[in-house]
Formats: structure tokens, sequence, C-alpha cells
């Protein structure tokens, strides 16, 4: 099985604009771009994947898409929907070779290699959705095959991904990894993920450094 893992990149000025009454802008663009780059480790990290996608038109995404080896894709710039950029995805991967894909977001700064390993050994359903920390959205979606259902980000997906599973015919299943289920959106997330990262020093290095410094 060549599993190959999808990853959107929103264009940094675009992103984490929820965060604002937290950090600046620049703060902002900064840490969108170190937890990409923690994402893209942590990808790299896990044996069981043998290809990353990256969907992005944002320049400083560029070294970081080189430098893993990754294929990188052109979202079309603007503001498109996670939805719209996994699918752009999934046809990248399907050109690859690809006969499962692991969707996941670029704000999971502490994924945990060995945490993934663990979800593609053990997940065998044709849709595996993970939630977020709340339980109601979809932070981790692995498809096997890859075009088992159309990708539906967004407010209430973890229901919306299962219903159209059902819809389809496809086995599903809902796993838990704690590193993928914490996305960064606010800054009360940002202060789960600060208590996270304190005494696991092999993650997020990153983020880590530049949380560590001072001001952000």
């Amino acid at each position: 099985m060549r599993t190959v893992a999808v990853l959107p990149i929103k264009n940094l000025p675009l992103a984490k604009r929820r965060l604002g009454e937290a950090l600046d802008e620049r703060q902002r663009r900064e840490l969108a771009l170190a937890m990409a780059g923690d994402v893209i480790d942590a990808l790299e990290a896990c044996p069981e994947i043998d290809l990353t996608v990256i969907v992005s038109s944002e320049p400083d995404v560029a070294p970081l898409a080189a430098a893993a080896q990754a294929p990188l894709v052109d979202d079309g710039g603007g503001e498109p929907g996670q939805s719209q950029a996994v699918a752009a995805g999934i046809s990248r991967a399907l050109e690859e070779g690809a006969t499962r894909v692991l969707c996941v977001p670029g704000d999971c700064p502490s994924l945990d290699p060995s945490e993934l390993t663990a979800l593609l050994l053990e997940a065998d359903a044709e849709v595996v959705i993970v939630p977020d920390r709340h339980g109601t959205g979809t932070n981790g979606l692995l498809l096997a095959p890859p075009d088992a259902i159309e990708p539906a980000f967004g407010p209430g997906s973890r229901e919306r991904h299962q219903a159209l599973a059902e819809r389809a015919g496809r086995s599903s299943a809902v796993f838990e990894p704690p590193s993928l289920t914490l996305d960064i959106d606010t800054g009360a997330d940002l202060a789960e993920l600060r208590a996270r990262l304190d005494g696991s020093g092999s993650l997020a290095r990153r983020t880590r450094r530049l949380l560590a410094q001072e001001g952000t």
C-alpha cells in the first residue's frame, strides 16, 4: 500500500487571523510557517508515509517543500477552502500512485510520528476520521482508496464525513491520536499547545523555538 500525506498550507497573510488578540500579524505569520515546518518534519519521520504532497501558493512554503522533496501543488492563490485544497492534493497523490491518503492540517505542530505510525498500521476502514479536540471538526482524514469520499472540511465536518462515508457505502472509523487532535486557531488552543509541549522536547522544535522567543 502506497500512502501519501496531503498537507494544505494557507497563504501566510491569511493564516491564523483568529489569533489576532494573542499575536500580532508578524508573529502569526512566523507561527504559521513554523507549525507547517513541524508538521512536514513529523510526516517525514513517519516510516509508513511514502510521500507528502503540499498544497500552497505561499512562496515561503516552497523551501520547506524542496527540503522535504515533497511535490508542491499551487492552490491558485486567494483564499481557497481547505476542502478544495485537499481535493487538489488528492488528485496529485493519485498521480503519484497513492492507494491511500492521509490528509492533515498545517497547524498541528505537536504531531507525533509514532502516533501517525500507529494510526496507519491499525486503521483498516476505508474512511478514518480524526476529530479535533472539541469532537466536532476533522483534523485528519485517512482515505483508502484516496477517492473514497470527497473531503468536506469546516464546522461540523466530523459528522459530515461520517455521513458521506455511509452514503458512499464505505466503512468508517474514528481514531483520536492526541497530537493530531490539537490544531491552533485561537488563544486557548495556543495555551493548550504550550502546556502539551512542556516536557516533550523532541516534538515541534520550530514552534517551540519560536514560542520561546521574547514576546511570542
